[in-house]
């Protein structure tokens, strides 16, 4: 079989990693609703790829401590094979997504997974994913929250951190 028509299907896993305090909190805190504090990660080619505090991270789809999904999302279809995949990762890996870049509010796992997205799919992760961090900071209480939230790194433990070694754990 030609390996120019085979491809392959692109999911976004989709965390809330509030467990559920964000839809019942936000309103009385934020005076708006969220539906959750969002944490995404690309799945394609049998693995779960994210970004966090220690760089991108890997790991079997579902298997971070984080458990199950809240929602997946159909991305689309890629052609990108695994091996120029791997390569992309490693060079996003040594370069825009090293662990000291991480920063939640502005270049954060949502970021990471919406260029992977772009990259794989040509289509961008929704909207209400992307927007959290700017919807949270227009309320009087997000503002006031900014500097704890500019100290937080989020790295969801059960992922290998992603070195370009795949299949070589």
């Amino acid at each position: 079989m030609d390996q120019a028509n085979i491809s392959y299907l692109v999911k976004l896993y989709v965390y809330d990693i509030s467990k559920g305090m964000a839809r019942q909190l936000s309103p009385l805190m934020l005076g708006k609703q969220l539906d959750g504090i969002w944490h995404t990660a690309i799945v394609v080619h049998g693995e779960e790829f994210f970004y966090g505090g220690e760089g991108i991270a890997n790991c079997l789809p579902g298997r971070t401590q984080l458990g199950e999904p809240n929602s997946v999302v159909e991305l689309g279809n890629t052609e990108v094979t695994q091996e120029i995949f791997m390569e992309y990762l490693s060079s996003l890996g040594e370069s825009t997504y090293r662990s000291n870049k991480y920063h939640l509010l502005e270049h954060n796992c949502n970021t990471f997974t919406n260029e992977v997205a772009q990259f794989l799919t040509g289509s961008q992760i929704p909207a209400h994913i992307t927007n959290l961090p700017s919807e949270i900071l227009s309320t009087p209480f997000g503002q006031a929250l900014r500097p704890l939230l500019e100290s937080i790194s989020i790295s969801p433990p059960g992922g290998s951190t992603f070195n370009g070694n795949y299949g070589q754990r």
